[in-house]
């Protein structure tokens, strides 16, 4: 299922320290747009019915039903793409689209440190 690296692990629950987010778990969401590209989502919630809860390097991960399939084998890490620029990325086997564009936002290319919109 989806993996979190360490890197990706310090930032995320230093996200959750500073927006006192302590107790919530990281939902991550992906879906395929009408291309067959994946689009990606995260923020802090609380588990709903149905959610799979998976715990990777001590940082809890909701995952709804319909990203279970999409998300298989996913890494989300956190890197530095250019000096100074981090951003969270997803490295998807499941993801055979084109890469996007640099400063496109989700997918192959990364999420900036506030998460996917």
């Amino acid at each position: 299922m989806l993996k979190v690296t360490v890197e990706a692990a310090k930032q995320i629950r230093q996200a959750a320290m500073q927006s006192g987010a302590d107790d919530m778990a990281l939902r991550v969401a992906a879906t395929r747009d009408p291309q067959g590209s994946i689009e990606y989502g995260m923020g802090f919630d609380v588990e709903r019915a149905n959610d799979l809860q998976i715990i990777s390097e001590g940082v809890t991960l909701l995952i709804s039903h319909h990203s279970k399939d999409v998300l298989t084998g996913t890494v989300l890490d956190f890197v530095e793409l250019n000096p100074g620029d981090f951003r969270f990325i997803f490295v998807n086997p499941n993801d055979a689209g084109p890469e996007p564009a640099e400063g496109s936002g989700c997918g192959r290319g990364g999420c900036g440190t506030d998460g996917c919109h």
